[in-house]
């Protein structure tokens, strides 16, 4: 999901900086109010900046990476998943990748924008039934496949928006890579959620994570 360097005119990523600056700070009071949305937030970041040296390979015109998205949006929260892309992004940049500091928000808006579209779609409906049924396969396998559909569109909208010509094919290619993703993730995120099961009585749990007695099925 990383754009490359190059890709962006400097004026776009001026604008992508300020509608990164903008998410982040209408969702910044709603963290701070929360110490344990503080502390899952910083886990997220640790976590995804794991998955993402553990795995990443450059397809076309951006990059395939096991991003984890699900696993730490069911287990850690909204808030935290949205604040630790940005943060894990950032972490990633200073610690292994300078270069990909140049396009931090346009890297972060290509996870952050699809997550806030699950959540208050797919996510708000898996509020609404979690007291009459346990989180099923097919439930996590679906918040893939519309998370990662939404992230390979927004990678669409910045080479359409970038001034190097990139050929469709190229994209979709790109975008056909995280069907792998979509068949291995969910396995991640259902085994996630089963251990987090045996421990949710633990009071470091309850706090580091976001147990609220759903269960996967």
């Amino acid at each position: 999901m990383h754009i490359e360097p190059g890709f962006i005119a400097q004026t776009k990523i001026v604008l992508a900086n300020a509608g990164a600056v903008a998410v982040l700070a209408y969702y910044a009071r709603a963290l701070l109010r929360q110490p344990a949305a503080i502390v899952r937030a910083l886990l997220a970041a640790v976590f995804f900046s794991f998955f993402m040296q553990s795995f990443h390979v450059n397809v076309g015109p951006s990059e395939l990476h096991f991003v984890g998205a699900m696993a730490m949006y069911l287990a850690l929260g909204f808030l935290p998943t949205l604040f630790g892309f940005a943060l894990g992004l950032l972490l990633q940049g200073l610690l292994f990748e300078p270069a990909d500091l140049a396009h931090l928000a346009v890297n972060a808006l290509s996870l952050i924008l699809p997550l806030i579209a699950v959540h208050y779609t797919l996510g708000r409906r898996l509020r609404e039934t979690a007291n009459d049924r346990h989180i099923r396969w097919r439930t996590i396998l679906k918040l893939d496949a519309a998370y990662y559909g939404g992230v390979t569109t927004m990678v669409g909208f910045w080479l359409l928006a970038s001034d190097a010509v990139t050929p469709f094919a190229a994209w979709a290619a790109f975008a056909a890579s995280y069907l792998a993703v979509v068949a291995i993730e969910p396995l991640f995120t259902y085994a996630t959620l089963r251990l987090l099961e045996r421990y949710e009585h633990r009071p470091w749990v309850r706090f580091c994570f976001a147990v609220d007695g759903r269960k996967p099925a």
